[in-house]
């Protein structure tokens, strides 16, 4: 649960385009005992997709689930069954939206997105090659440049 102001909680802990995220809301129309509350939104610079979805009232808040959409920012506000707002002093709430990490990486002719469990562990596996390649490069290129790898091999045969 991430907390990014002092009333506002989201299920995760950092907001993806496209994707879902419930919302508390425990400011001030909370507060002020409002029975309904409805949340504002829109997205990037010029609040597109603008959008009113009325809110759950529970004893943790006023709750919702938005599907977010595309833009920079998720923008969005408070009213009240009373045409109160709550918009953050006339800031509104703007909070930063990450693109989606949609890359597939194909392993053994099938795609697997990435974050799945199998995916994981095939990266850590390569991980683990990699690093052993660049540490054996690392420790024998220098004598092989240098010719003392070739020598003990000819002191040895002698």
């Amino acid at each position: 649960m991430m907390e990014l102001t002092k009333n506002i909680f989201f299920n995760t802990d950092k907001l993806v385009e496209n994707s879902k995220v419930k919302i508390s809301y425990t400011g001030k129309l909370f507060q002020d005992a409002s029975e309904e509350v409805s949340i504002h939104y829109g997205f990037g610079l010029n609040w597109d997709n603008v959008n009113d979805v009325p809110m759950e009232k529970t004893d943790l808040g006023f709750q919702a689930e938005i599907q977010l959409g595309e833009g920079d920012s998720f923008n969005f506000c408070f009213r009240n069954e009373k045409n109160c707002w709550d918009n953050n002093e006339g800031q509104n709430y703007i909070f930063p939206l990450e693109k989606v990490q949609n890359e597939l990486i194909v392993l053994d002719d099938e795609p697997v997105a990435l974050g799945s469990p199998r995916k994981l562990r095939k990266s850590y596996l390569w991980s683990k090659k990699i690093r052993l390649a660049v540490y054996k490069i690392i420790t024998y290129l220098p004598k092989i440049i240098s010719g003392n790898y070739k020598r003990k091999l000819n002191r040895n045969e002698a």
